[in-house]
């Protein structure tokens, strides 16, 4: 059994504020410890479950957050930036059986600690075919045309509770409790390592790759916070301005899907000016 899990920071025991996820600040060296103590849980809990392999997708900003170095050792992990599928990469391969979102959080526009979708600010909604769209519902699609089920989910309760809309059958674990987008009720490392490695240990039963689910076509809308972000996103072709603040694309399926997306959010991203956004 192979599982691969796609780490994200903002959904990781402790963190609570933006520099706890900024590359370079002493905040993000702090947190750097807790991230890996919730990854290192999940890792100890699908072995437990009889996982013969786990592959960790570093899946956070830069992609190079997680301290190797403590790493649990049986694990092997796929670090930085550039790879095709990105919070995903690997499950193109064909050979995973399930996925892990660990360290996840609840999308743009909504409420959940550090609430966001791929851009910290800039994006205010993703819909996917009219429904809303976190990163773990945009990264459910693309995993589920690979026929590999989401089978554990990590971050604030309201991570667990979009989870329960994407991921029904996942097991959901969650370290902290949120108060606003910048404050949660936590428990402290050791409390939520417990859980997870658990919960990681149970999750493995859910691990069996199935027939690829082809869904599509999906049509994926973007809003914006200001209407010069919408020209930016139009420069990627079939993507379309259809309001002040919102663009669309139509994908056959979300390999395409999230590729799209990204290279929208890379335009827009270097269309944000400074205090102006």
């Amino acid at each position: 059994m192979k599982i691969l899990l796609s780490a994200d920071m903002e959904g990781a025991t402790g963190v609570t504020w933006p520099a706890d996820v900024e590359p370079g600040t002493e905040q993000w060296q702090r947190c750097r410890s807790m991230f890996t103590s919730d990854v290192n849980a999940a890792i100890a809990g699908f072995f437990d479950g009889g996982a013969d392999e786990v592959l960790v997708n570093e899946a956070h900003a830069t992609m190079r957050n997680l301290l190797l170095e403590r790493l649990d050792e049986r694990a092997t992990m796929l670090t930085g930036r550039h790879k095709e599928l990105s919070m995903v990469e690997g499950v193109q391969h064909a050979d995973v059986d399930g996925i892990a979102f660990v360290g996840y959080h609840t999308g743009a526009g909504t409420e959940g600690v550090l609430a966001h979708t791929y851009l910290a600010n800039s994006i205010t909604g993703v819909w996917v075919n009219g429904e809303p769209a976190s990163e773990g519902r945009l990264n459910t699609l693309v995993v589920s045309e690979y026929g590999v089920p989401v089978v554990l989910v990590t971050g604030d309760d309201r991570t667990c509770e979009d989870a329960a809309g994407y991921a029904p059958e996942a097991v959901g674990v969650a370290v902290k409790t949120y108060v606003s987008r910048y404050a949660a009720v936590c428990r402290p490392p050791a409390r939520t390592a417990a859980d997870i490695r658990a919960a990681a240990k149970g999750a493995a039963a859910l691990a069996r790759r199935g027939e690829p689910r082809a869904a599509g076509p999906y049509t994926v809308e973007l809003e914006f916070d200001a209407s010069h972000l919408t020209g930016a996103a139009t420069m990627v072709p079939s993507v379309r301005r259809v309001g002040e603040r919102r663009v669309s694309y139509t994908a056959d399926d979300m390999y395409e899907g999230i590729r799209c997306f990204k290279a929208v959010t890379t335009l827009v991203a270097n269309a944000v000016e400074q205090h102006y956004g």
